[in-house]
């Protein structure tokens, strides 16, 4: 059965990495719903948070495939209950029509909305949440005369994660990276080094 996921991958910040991995999903038939890359909490390490509706099944041969990119440190998938995340979305209406027919105090505190800009001309509001809480202030707004709306891509937390830097760390201690193996030879100096 098909639900909503979403897959956060971990990479090095290569040019060409994000045409790459959209071209898996497009071969697949696959339709992407939100795409967000961002830096991570380990510098030099870019985050990709991808939300699609699929199988798990599918959903897992897709990371795997992911993560056999060169440039992909790690992937995961988790469904919306594993997950803490929140969209952003801003509304433009104009402003003597807000002023008019709606309380701005009582729309801001409903909504979790607050005025970003006011002008003359129009008022932005900008508030975050699911995309069912944002979706509700569209329908507030629509009859006022809303001029323009935007989206942003998901971004979302593992809730059981501990952060990519700690399996990092387990990994070197597992693969210690080779400028950190002991050398064989360090107390042969006089053997190796005879002319």
């Amino acid at each position: 059965m098909k639900q909503e996921y979403t897959i956060t991958v971990y990479t090095e910040n290569q040019v060409g990495l994000l045409n790459r991995i959209a071209i898996m999903f497009s071969r697949r038939k696959i339709n992407i719903e939100s795409l967000n890359t961002s830096p991570s909490e380990v510098e030099g390490i870019h985050r990709f948070t991808i939300v699609i509706n699929e199988t798990e099944d599918v959903v897992r041969k897709l990371v795997r495939q992911i993560e056999k990119q060169v440039d992909v440190l790690k992937a995961y998938f988790n469904t919306n209950e594993e997950i803490v995340w929140q969209e952003l979305a801003l509304y433009k209406v104009p402003t003597d029509e807000i002023a008019e027919k709606v309380k701005v105090e009582r729309l801001l505190r409903e909504h979790g909305a607050r005025a970003v800009v006011i002008r003359k001309d129009y008022t932005i509001f900008e508030t975050s949440g699911h995309r069912e809480e944002t979706d509700k202030l569209i329908s507030v707004l629509e009859p006022v005369g809303l001029i323009e709306f935007v989206r942003s891509a998901r971004v979302a937390i593992i809730k059981e994660s501990r952060g990519f830097h700690e399996k990092l760390k387990e990994f070197e201690e597992t693969e210690p990276h080779p400028s950190t193996r002991e050398n064989e030879y360090l107390d042969q100096g006089g053997n190796v080094f005879v002319m």
